[in-house]
């Protein structure tokens, strides 16, 4: 990882902050800077072929057939297509205080019966009646990991459809998408892309179901022939939910992708699994008990969000989130950074 960091990585600061956006890193810049300049002299020749490559790598590292990837922008949109699919009355099952995204989309809809749970219930509280589940893999505010696999077996048995979130996990934490019915992810924060860029995976079940409320020329299945009037024929895989591509964004994701795959979804967990871990310990040392006790790179501290502030004069970037003072680890973080955070804290929770 440190001659990574060296060639695609240039931050200045102690970069902890990957749970709010991923740091670009330099063979995406440098993609999306030939695209600008090709933009201003006409030239659109790297747009359509960077959305096919992303929706590709996209689907390689969620373990599903790229004709399941639908693009957007972003991820309220996705959870906005399916709420708008599920019949009057319908139960929804979340997370209580999951990410808005991924909730305020059903909650509009006051036709809905909208039930929140503590994470560490969600699948036991499923029951007969509940048409979906929504659930973030990890928890923004916090980094718990959700038990997928328990709320899978327990929709299963209810007949229940589910959504998953993989926003903040996809990139570290290997997932199969296609045993679930939806997962969506903003590709923006553990994947390293530009924001604009994300993907809805839709079950083929699930797509059957599913209305393309929001189709344009770009989800017809030619779509140079869909640009005027109704669209003859929608695409034939899940393109047919796709919103018009936000180009310059998948210029940039494409490279970022193809990064991810290169050195792995494991390794990359394990190193930064690792890290969390390492600040977990120095956490302990100080007399703080993180709210995630392992198993994420996201580690949160609850009462010490006021000490942000402090610790960004330190030259060190992280969050605070809910009260709590959020850090995660990713590839290009280090060692070092981890120990430049547990003195700082030192430092500042001493004065």
């Amino acid at each position: 990882m440190d001659s990574l960091r060296s060639t695609e990585f240039a931050a200045e600061t102690t970069y902890l902050n990957t749970a709010s956006c991923g740091l670009g890193p330099a063979r995406s810049t440098a993609a999306v800077r030939e695209a600008l300049d090709g933009w201003s002299r006409g030239d659109l020749s790297s747009f359509d072929p960077a959305v096919t490559a992303s929706r590709e790598a996209f689907a390689r590292i969620a373990g599903v057939p790229a004709e399941r990837v639908a693009i957007g922008s972003a991820v309220s949109a996705h959870v906005g297509l399916i709420a708008s699919g599920l019949p009057e009355g319908a139960e929804v099952l979340v997370v209580e205080g999951d990410f808005s995204s991924l909730v305020n989309p059903f909650a509009v809809r006051k036709d809905l019966k909208l039930r929140a749970v503590p994470l560490e219930r969600v699948a036991e509280e499923i029951r007969p009646g509940t048409a979906l589940v929504a659930v973030s893999s990890v928890q923004s505010a916090d980094g718990r990991v959700a038990d997928l696999a328990a709320v899978r077996a327990a929709a299963s048995a209810h007949g229940t459809r589910t959504l998953v979130d993989a926003t903040q996990s996809l990139g570290w934490l290997p997932l199969d998408a296609g045993e679930f019915d939806y997962v969506v992810c903003g590709a923006f924060k553990w994947l390293m892309c530009p924001r604009g860029a994300s993907f809805l995976v839709v079950g083929e079940s699930a797509a059957a179901e599913l209305t393309p409320v929001f189709a344009g020329w770009s989800a017809g299945e030619v779509p140079e022939m869909s640009s005027y009037g109704t669209i003859a024929e929608l695409a034939s895989s899940a393109r047919r939910f796709d919103l018009s591509p936000a180009y310059l964004s998948y210029v940039g994701a494409a490279p970022s992708l193809a990064l991810v795959e290169e050195i792995g979804v494991e390794a990359i967990g394990a190193h930064d699994l690792a890290l969390a871990e390492r600040f977990r310990t120095g956490l302990a040392e100080l007399g703080h008990e993180p709210i995630s006790t392992g198993g994420s790179p996201i580690v949160a501290t609850a009462g010490l969000g006021h000490l942000a502030p402090a610790l960004s004069r330190e030259g060190i970037q992280l969050a605070a989130r809910a009260g709590n003072l959020r850090a995660a680890f990713h590839l290009y973080n280090s060692a070092a950074d981890v120990d430049h955070l547990l003195e700082a804290m030192a430092s500042v929770l001493r004065n």
